[in-house]
């Protein structure tokens, strides 16, 4: 990735032993930068285009995929790349429309705010590349260099037409002990219980790995089956891939849940090649991974999701019970972690 410019770095910018969290502006663009200088680690955050992590250098060397030269250029031509946000749904739905609680809300496809899938299915919620996200905090200590920012969906009527439920959404970027931790805390700030299906969908890359020697870790015990639309059929099966799974060989678009935990509670996948690794560190409310390693591309992304693809609709027709919801007046809170090693 070219080394984007630097412009000036603004007054807010903290630090203390061996972290530090500045603003500064790059390309024209308010970026935040995380240091953690033990582990020689660095993390840039762009939040008006999505709250996006599009750069964790380790060593210099970034293990997230950003094919821009710049972020005028991704700005202009945006594609999902490093660890975007998919909200308030992940994933696609079946149709433009979508239930809860027993009631059925219509999309409007006429606000232009949708994305569409191949099958012209909407995908991915409405925030991916979102200039709606205000930076609230921003530290550093002997801990941990860290930066919050917020989302308040309520405030947008273009959001709230889609997404009739008020809300607001604070996610924290934190570096720690070699470890990006991104924290989402979702606030149901309407009368009724707010269905949660929301995730991420990061891209990694190994650096100086080919990509045909790259290993797969799949911590899951069973894989849901899915319809042409890619939305499941209901079916589960028991996973099958080899562990670790060669990527030479192995095409994975795939949906997981039965996830496998540790003592912590937390599911960890990894993908792995000559001793260069990077582990992804699902919390207990992300309950289903998808795993998307194409053919040809340099990347895989471990997705942490809180629900299964359409998950609203298929709580409604009965056929997932798993669904979580904020009551009224109610926080959702979880994160997952980011841990690279050998690089």
């Amino acid at each position: 990735m070219k080394r984007l410019a630097w412009a000036l770095v603004l007054p807010v910018m903290t630090e203390a032993a061996n972290y530090s969290a500045r603003k500064a502006v790059a390309d024209g663009f308010e970026i935040v930068q995380l240091a953690d200088r033990a582990h020689g680690i660095e993390v840039s955050i762009v939040p008006s285009i999505g709250n996006i992590a599009y750069a964790m250098t380790v060593r210099g060397k970034n293990i997230l995929w950003f094919p821009f030269k710049s972020l005028p250029e991704m700005k202009a031509k945006p594609v999902l790349c490093g660890v975007p946000f998919l909200a308030p749904w992940a994933n696609r739905f079946d149709q433009d429309a979508f239930y809860a609680n027993g009631k059925k809300y219509l999309l409007n496809p006429d606000l232009g705010n949708l994305r569409r899938d191949p099958n012209k299915n909407p995908i991915h919620g409405l925030l991916l590349f979102s200039p709606h996200w205000k930076v609230t905090k921003i530290e550093a200590d002997g801990d941990s260099a860290r930066v919050t920012s917020r989302l308040e969906f309520w405030r947008y009527p273009d959001l709230m037409a889609q997404f009739s439920f008020a809300h607001s959404i604070e996610m924290t970027h934190r570096l720690r002990g070699g470890a990006l931790e991104v924290e989402t805390v979702l606030e149901n700030q309407s009368s009724e219980p707010m269905p949660v299906a929301v995730g991420y969908h990061p891209y990694f890359q190994l650096p100086d790995a080919a990509r045909d020697q790259w290993k797969v870790h799949v911590a899951a015990r069973e894989h849901l089956e899915l319809l042409p639309n890619l939305t499941p059929s209901g079916a589960r099966t028991p996973v099958a891939l080899p562990d670790p799974a060669p990527l030479a060989t192995t095409s994975l678009d795939d949906v997981f849940t039965d996830l496998v935990r540790g003592q912590d509670g937390r599911a960890e996948f990894w993908v792995e090649s000559g001793g260069r690794k990077i582990s992804v560190l699902y919390g207990p409310k992300y309950t289903v991974a998808i795993v998307y390693a194409p053919p040809g591309k340099d990347f895989i992304c471990f997705e942490p999701m809180s629900a299964i693809t359409n998950a609203f609709n298929l709580a409604h027709a009965g056929v997932y019970k798993e669904l979580q919801s904020i009551p009224p007046g109610g926080l959702w809170r979880e994160s997952f972690w980011i841990v690279p090693g050998g690089i």
